[in-house]
Parts: C-alpha cells; sequence; structure tokens
C-alpha cells in the first residue's frame, strides 16, 4: 500500500495510498439530493425529538423543503456567489437552509452558535456575507444593526422570542417560514450544473494556534470524500445515525452529516445536543443507532454508565451496532477495551478542516496503536516532508483560505502537496501523529521538546487535570500550567470511571497540588530526554474558556491564546517578580529532576 518518489536530495520518498482506487464523484450537492429523493422518496431522512418522540422529514419533504429556500431568496436579492452565514445550533431549519445555500449556487459559511457578539461580528465581516441566519432571538442580538447585511433570517418563530422588543430593532428581518412557501415557479429546480470545483463552502478553523482562517471547500472535495467512504464502509439507507456533533465544525459539518445524507440513512439529532449523557442514554434507547459519530470524553461517560448498570450495558451494546468512530484525541485503552470485548470496532481517523477533513481511517481488523490513525482513504495521498511534516494531495484539499495571503503562502509545496502542519512518521501500521508542527520548541541549549506529548502524559497520569499546557522557547527548561477537572474534583456529573489505585483521590486544589508533585515526577521519570523534563509547574484555580479564547468551540486547548492570557504566570514560573490575580499553586520540581 504506497510507492515511491524521488526527493531533491535524491532518496525515495515513500507515499502512503489507499489500495483502492476512487471511482466516479457525485458533480454536486444538487445532484446528490435529487439523486437520493428520488431513490428514497417518502424515507426519513432527519427527525428531531419533540415532546418525547422522534418526528422526522422525508426525503421528498426535505428535498421540496430546499428547492422551496433556494427559489424564495431570490426575493430578497440573493444571487449565486452570495456568502450566507448561519449562526444557530443543530437543528433541520439549519441544515435545510445550509444546503438551500450549497446547492443553489451559494457559498454556506457555518459559525458557532455560542460566540460572543464580537467574535460573531468579525467572522461576519470577514466572511463578506450579504446574508445571516440566526437560530434564536440569543443569536439575533449579536448581529450587530451596522452590519452590511442584505436580510437576516431567524428560524425560531416571532413570538418565542423572549425580547420581542429585538425584532422591532431590526428592518431587514424575516422569519425563516416565509422561504418555506411553496415556489411559484413550478419549473424552479436547484443548481445541477455547478462544477464539482465551485466553492459551496466556507468553514473557519477551531483555531487552536491563534486566529481562525476560513478554508474554502468545493462539491468535489466534500463529495469525493463520500464516495471513498463507501469503499471502505457499508452504511446504506437502513442505517441509522444519532447525531450531535456541532455542524459548524468539519467532524460533524462535513464528515458526519454527509455521510448519512449521502448514504440514505436517517438522522436522528440527539436533544442534549452532546450536553448531557444521561440524555443521550434515553435517545439511544429510542434511535438504537447503527453507527455512532463522537468524541472521547462522550464514550468515556456513556461506557461508564454501563458499567454501573447492566440494562443500560444491554441497551448501549446492542446487536445493531457495527462500530463507533472516535476523532479529536485518541480513545483511551479501558474504553476500548470494552467495545473491543463485544466485538464492536472502534474505527479512528485524521484529517483537518482543510481536508474535508479525513485522510486517513484505522482498520478495524487491526490491533489499535496509540497514536496511529491508519491508512489513506482511496484517493488521498500522504507523505512526510524532510521536516517531519504530513503532506497530503487528494480531491479533499481545498482551494485555499478566504482573504488570507499570509495563511496561503507556502501552504502548499511546488509540485501541489498540501501543507498540513502536522509532524509523523509512516509505519507498518499506518501513519503515526506526533504532534503540531507549530508546537515545537527548542530550549536554550537548542534542544528540541514535543510539548504536546508531555501534555497528554500529564492528562493521562492524573485524570483530576483536564488541561495542561508545556511552555519552555528559548528558556533552559520547560514549565507546565494545569487546569483543574472540576467535575471529578467535586464528584459532579456523570464522571469518568478511571482507575484510581494509585491516587491520592483529592478533594480540593490543595490537595490536588500536593499530589500533583507525585504524578508530574512520574511523568518526568518516564522520559529518557533528561532536558525535556518540566521544572516546575502551576495548578491555577480558573478555568479555560470559549469566550476568552483560550479554547476553540470544540473545547480544544488554543495554545497560543493560554500562553497570552497567562503570560504572567508562565513568566512567574520562571522566576519573574509577576503579580497574579489567579489563586494558584507553584509545584517546584528541581530536586526530582536532578
Amino acid at each position: 500500500m504506497g510507492k515511491s518518489e524521488s526527493s531533491a536530495t535524491g532518496a525515495d520518498v515513500q507515499i502512503l495510498e489507499s489500495g483502492k482506487k476512487l471511482g466516479e464523484v457525485i458533480p454536486n450537492i444538487a445532484t446528490l439530493l435529487n439523486r437520493n429523493t428520488k431513490r428514497f422518496g417518502e424515507k426519513i431522512v432527519f427527525q428531531e425529538k419533540k415532546q418525547g418522540e422522534y418526528k422526522g422529514v422525508s426525503w421528498n419533504q426535505f428535498y421540496n423543503d430546499i428547492k422551496n429556500i433556494a427559489f424564495n431568496l431570490r426575493r430578497f436579492g440573493y444571487s449565486k456567489g452570495d456568502k450566507v452565514v448561519i449562526l444557530s445550533q443543530n437543528r433541520l431549519e439549519m441544515l435545510e437552509f445550509e444546503l438551500a445555500i450549497m446547492a443553489s449556487g451559494g457559498v454556506a459559511v457555518p459559525i458557532f452558535f455560542n460566540y460572543n457578539k464580537e467574535t460573531a461580528e468579525q467572522l461576519i465581516e470577514h466572511s463578506d456575507a450579504t446574508f445571516v441566519a440566526v437560530g434564536n432571538g440569543t443569536q439575533l442580538s449579536r448581529i450587530g444593526h451596522d452590519l452590511p447585511l442584505q436580510q437576516i433570517f431567524l428560524f425560531d418563530s416571532y413570538d418565542s422570542i423572549e425580547q420581542p422588543e429585538l425584532i422591532k430593532e431590526y428592518n431587514n428581518l424575516t422569519q425563516f417560514d416565509e422561504l418555506l412557501t411553496s415556489a411559484t415557479d413550478q419549473d424552479y429546480d436547484l443548481n445541477f450544473d455547478a462544477s464539482p470545483d465551485d466553492i459551496c463552502l466556507n468553514m473557519y478553523t477551531s483555531g487552536t494556534m491563534g486566529n481562525q482562517k476560513s478554508v474554502q471547500l468545493t462539491h468535489k472535495n466534500i463529495l469525493s470524500q463520500q464516495a471513498a467512504l463507501e469503499l471502505i464502509w457499508d452504511i446504506d439507507e437502513n442505517d441509522r445515525f444519532l447525531s450531535y456533533l456541532r455542524w459548524h465544525h468539519s467532524f460533524g459539518g462535513i464528515f458526519e452529516i454527509f455521510n448519512a445524507l449521502y448514504n440514505g440513512a436517517t438522522v436522528s439529532l440527539e436533544s442534549s445536543l452532546g450536553t448531557d449523557p444521561a440524555e443521550i442514554m434515553e435517545n439511544w434507547k429510542l434511535i438504537q443507532p447503527t453507527v455512532f459519530f463522537s468524541v472521547p470524553v462522550i464514550y468515556q461517560a456513556l461506557v461508564d454508565m454501563t458499567l454501573k448498570d447492566k440494562e443500560i450495558e444491554k441497551i448501549f451494546f446492542h446487536d445493531g451496532l457495527k462500530f463507533v468512530f472516535t476523532a479529536a484525541a485518541p480513545l483511551p485503552k479501558n474504553i476500548s477495551d470494552e467495545f473491543e470485548k463485544r466485538n464492536i470496532p472502534v474505527v479512528e481517523g485524521w484529517g483537518l478542516t482543510e481536508t474535508s477533513p479525513c485522510c486517513t481511517i484505522t482498520d478495524p481488523n487491526v490491533k489499535r496503536e496509540p497514536g496511529v490513525v491508519g491508512f489513506p482513504i482511496p484517493g488521498v495521498s500522504i507523505k512526510i516532508a524532510d521536516d517531519g511534516e504530513i503532506l497530503v494531495k487528494g480531491p479533499n484539499v481545498m482551494v485555499g483560505y478566504y482573504k488570507n495571503d499570509k495563511a496561503n503562502e507556502g501552504i502548499f509545496t511546488d509540485d501541489g502537496w498540501f501543507c498540513t502542519g502536522d509532524v509523523g512518521e509512516i509505519t507498518e501500521t499506518g501513519l503515526r501523529l506526533i504532534t503540531r508542527k507549530d508546537r515545537i520548541f527548542k530550549l536554550l541549549n537548542a534542544e528540541k521538546v514535543i510539548p504536546t506529548k508531555l501534555e497528554s502524559n500529564i492528562i493521562s497520569k492524573c485524570h483530576y487535570i483536564s488541561y495542561a499546557l508545556v511552555e519552555g522557547n528559548g528558556r533552559s527548561y520547560p514549565v507546565a500550567l494545569l487546569f483543574p477537572n472540576r467535575n471529578l474534583l467535586n464528584k459532579k456529573g456523570d464522571v469518568i470511571d478511571i482507575d484510581l489505585e494509585d491516587c491520592e483521590c483529592p478533594e480540593s486544589l490543595d490537595q490536588l497540588s500536593q499530589c500533583l508533585r507525585n504524578c508530574l515526577t512520574d511523568v518526568n521519570c518516564s522520559l529518557k530526554q533528561k532536558f525535556a523534563r518540566i521544572k516546575a509547574a502551576m495548578l491555577i484555580d480558573k478555568d479555560l474558556s470559549v469566550e476568552d479564547k483560550t479554547l476553540t468551540p470544540s473545547m480544544k486547548l488554543a495554545p497560543n491564546n493560554v500562553k497570552k492570557v497567562y503570560r504572567a504566570h508562565i513568566e512567574k514560573l520562571y522566576g519573574a517578580d509577576k503579580e497574579i490575580k489567579d489563586h494558584v499553586y507553584i509545584i517546584p520540581l528541581e530536586e526530582e529532576n536532578e
């Protein structure tokens, strides 16, 4: 599985490819929707929970709604090429609206529904959107009156807005229901002539390393990926998805939802939107999903519930569950083992928003290894640059970043390979991820440190830590900022079932700071490279958040922003006389590192 090419130095470079060839790709979103409506007709495509029951919409109604939305948008001045921002939680209206934009020649721009007013307005302005759709009154209040918008569409009814005076403040506001009225031109249809290379989706990256970038994706980017997955997975119109992943993010908004749409499977929106494990389990009982896409923290909570209740165990690990897919971080071995002993495959993948997003998938028949994310999907090629960066080529790779010359500079090699920014290596069992290229730093002695490895080791060693940041660029040694797992510390909510055999089980931050000394010493001792050992750490009595941009909307650590917000804390660990308002605990480790 793979081939070689000659590098500039004359050495052979291994290229990793799938053993399967990518076949025909549907040309555009409109053609996909039309094809599936003819195939599936009255079958349910999407359903939401209302008054305790799931009620859905058929493919026929779904397609008719999308056509009406696209037709009626023209009454408000919408035309091909227009960019439309969508600021909403997952719901039927959002899905239909977004698909109507993409299937009629426009560019959909979904953004995180819970951004504050400043961030939402910044992204709307950057996007050059002429139209915006919002879910409810809260999101409407984040749309400034001075934005140059032709029209704002509101998914909720006016009657449901808690602040009715808000409605009067906008003279360009229209209820979404008006877009659902029957098209007066019965011959009108979607844009079947759209080129596969036409941009239809601008999706903002999560911004883990700072400012978000708008990724421009085409019909071919999205649909080539689904054509590839069709060759690997056995998913069809009989499958059931229980979905909570947010659609402003590529994992949910491209990978999961288009996988279901492409294959005609039924999507059931999880009513807590992934926020309540108990409610997820109730919905699981109703839907009995055949496949499930999620992140490790949700799997941990759900499996924990099964270990405490035999009836829940039977409901969760039901006979029809084909496989579960995990992304964002490796699934802990104890959780993975629970699926494995019941012969339910755990599939992992790797990719970026820029690659629509999937590049590799693990083979469920191969024993999973930490950090190994499998082989390329059909049509995708991978190789490793001289400096260890993973390079990708394929029909899933973006056109480029929107209005961002600086980010576009050097993002592709001269021979067309996309530079992912991830560092990895090719092994016999597939691609192994090591870290982000821009996270690696050099100490004063020029030795390189991979902070993500240290951060992962700390969190694995102490479950009472939610986030860890290791820094030391240009310094003599690394230090760490640590943020507590309050749910576990306070024993609140559905905490993870973990092995606490050697844990002191602290009940306060003071106790945690004391026992962390031993945990961090163990982490240090496990490192062969003494220069990478942490000399001091700080436990901070404060939570990272999306609001201050120290977390991304997908709840990942945003390292550059954390370093910016907590610059004084880092300086204090290096001996600077800095005043810090937060309650902190400094944990010196010099003695143990000698």
